[in-house]
């Protein structure tokens, strides 16, 4: 198996902070909006660096959407920022409406999401989030794993011409992936070669994935492990290739199970290559307020977990 390496902890929002601040160098057109939350999204040096390029809307994330799509029309591309649940849940009419079915370049980046907002509790993690921006016509949705990987993905959105979700967290997590890495959008990321299982992970459980790849090799069991860090448009043909040859799959992700990666891969594997699948997710439940580490440990979102899907799984071949 293919060993990684934890370069150091670090969390994905900061990954974002520092993708902003190498955008704000190099592309004069991208703007950054945010919703009375600089530090906890980590674009003090964009906003220092660029004064004239920074929109501070207050906690008025519908109109932070609004003018968002309005700066498009000028040619800019605007970042529009804020915690995860009130970039999705609290604004989805304004994204619908003004973002989505208009087409507007806007990058929704939205931080805290998941079971790891940790002590802020139920009514701030938000585990729905994939699954609404997932089914609006026309959105990417990306969930990249580690800070190397969320600053890649920033700078790649920029380029990109059309709405984009990009969604990351707070906790700090192994870093991992290689620091000079090219962010392909929609292109999964085999991690590691199996014949036994798929893993099929995103965001956080990635780095747990592996972990769990460890462990069941050390029982005899060869585990593929690919990286989903684009959810929408999902990589279709990476998933077949390795499910074809191993036979079963696990998916794993921070996100409930109705609406989330999960549910993409069934499609997929329904429409193409009937195949049995086991999830790792939170089970159609809001949070509570605990750390990260003992949520995601009750809600069943780590590597021991993945390593039970994958022996019910087996069973089911």
């Amino acid at each position: 198996m293919k060993k990684y390496i934890d370069q150091g902890k670090n969390d994905t929002r900061s990954g974002y902070g520092a993708g902003m601040t190498e955008l704000g160098r190099s592309n004069p057109n991208v703007v950054a909006l945010c919703a009375d939350l600089v530090g906890s999204l980590k674009i003090e040096t964009f906003i220092a660096e660029n004064p004239d390029r920074f929109f501070q809307i207050g906690i008025a994330e519908a109109n932070m959407m609004g003018i968002a799509a309005g700066l498009t029309i000028g040619g800019k591309i605007p970042f529009a920022s804020t915690f995860a649940n009130f970039a999705t849940g609290r604004v989805y009419d304004q994204i619908r409406q003004s973002i989505a079915y208009s087409g507007k370049n806007v990058k929704i980046c939205a931080s805290h999401a998941g079971i790891t907002l940790g002590e802020d509790g139920a009514t701030h993690q938000i585990l729905e989030d994939i699954g609404l921006m997932k089914m609006l016509p026309g959105m990417t949705v990306i969930n990249p794993c580690d800070y190397n990987q969320t600053k890649a993905a920033t700078l790649a959105i920029a380029d990109y011409n059309g709405p984009v979700y990009l969604r990351f967290g707070r906790p700090k997590v192994a870093n991992f992936t290689p620091a000079d890495q090219k962010f392909e959008i929609g292109k999964a990321l085999l991690l590691n070669e199996g014949t036994d299982v798929t893993i099929l992970a995103t965001g956080h459980l990635v780095w747990q994935a592996l972990i769990a790849a460890e462990n069941l090799e050390n029982q005899g069991i060869s585990a593929e492990v690919i990286n989903i860090h684009t959810i929408k448009p999902l990589d279709e043909e990476a998933v077949l290739k390795s499910v074809k040859k191993t036979g079963c799959v696990v998916s794993a992700e921070e996100h409930n199970y109705l609406g989330g990666l999960g549910e993409s891969i069934a499609r997929t594997l329904a429409s193409n290559y009937p195949t049995p699948q086991e999830f790792v997710a939170t089970k159609d439940t809001f949070g509570e307020s605990g750390t990260p580490d003992q949520l995601m440990d009750k809600y069943g979102l780590n590597n021991k977990a993945i390593e039970e899907a994958v022996l019910k799984v087996l069973k089911r071949k």
